[in-house]
């Protein structure tokens, strides 16, 4: 909607101006757009009928969650509802690309699952969902590629898990009741490199690239209560834009 200073931007070929006037790309943004005054079927329809989209309406307002508030009017929904309505919305058209940012504010738990069930299903038909977000859990189970921006800059572009496991290494975390066998692997840990040795009480907690070696070890040791976790979407968005 913004013309560019300089250069160029395409959707799809064509430029993004037309690729909105046509509907094969649309938004759902996070504030505005909305009237009060209106129920939620009426603003369906009403921009239903800009886009020529009236036969869609149906399976749009079920998509979105909508049918059992239908009737009432878009003042009294609360956020999240308000969010689903723009949702609908911007479905209308059954654009190529679909552009969220931060699509789940205000969303109750539910609403954002069956939100995010419907934008997999969406995906795995060809459509291309982007979305902006600072819920970083949500992009690492969502999201199949990330782009990791600081600054307005890119700092990193690649798939989701491919991301996460280049920051090297699992964390592994087990009590380990010998005082002994505690002091010895927390030792050897530090003399091989690895990573954010702790030992807090009898819990003892390492990120190491061999982390199937160091949980054998462990049990041998006699741990309990081991846990074993991947590296985070978070820690790495962490690691990327830290000076």
């Amino acid at each position: 909607l913004s013309t560019p200073d300089t250069g160029q931007v395409q959707v799809l070929g064509a430029s993004a101006r037309r690729a909105v006037a046509s509907g094969r790309i649309a938004a759902v943004l996070q504030t505005g757009g909305l009237l009060p005054d209106l129920t939620v079927a009426e603003t369906v329809q009403v921009i239903a009928g800009l886009h020529g989209a009236k036969p869609r309406i149906d399976d749009v307002m079920q998509l979105a969650g909508l049918t059992d508030i239908a009737r009432r009017r878009v003042g009294k929904c609360s956020g999240g509802e308000q969010q689903r309505v723009k949702f609908a919305l911007a479905l209308l058209p059954d654009p190529d690309v679909l552009v969220l940012d931060e699509p789940t504010a205000g969303m109750d738990v539910k609403a954002r699952r069956r939100f995010w069930n419907t934008m997999r299903e969406s995906a795995d038909a060809g459509r291309t969902v982007v979305f902006a977000t600072h819920y970083l859990e949500e992009a690492e189970q969502f999201a199949r590629r990330t782009v990791v921006m600081d600054r307005g800059r890119i700092v990193a572009d690649g798939e989701t898990a491919h991301l996460r496991a280049e920051l090297g290494g699992r964390t592994v975390s087990a009590t380990v009741p010998d005082t002994d066998a505690r002091s010895t692997i927390a030792d050897e840990l530090r003399r091989a490199g690895a990573d954010e040795v702790r030992v807090d009480g009898t819990r003892l907690t390492a990120r190491t690239t061999a982390s199937d070696e160091l949980a054998a070890q462990l049990l041998a040791a006699g741990a309990t209560d081991l846990e074993i976790t991947a590296p985070t979407l978070e820690s790495a968005f962490t690691d990327l834009t830290e000076d």
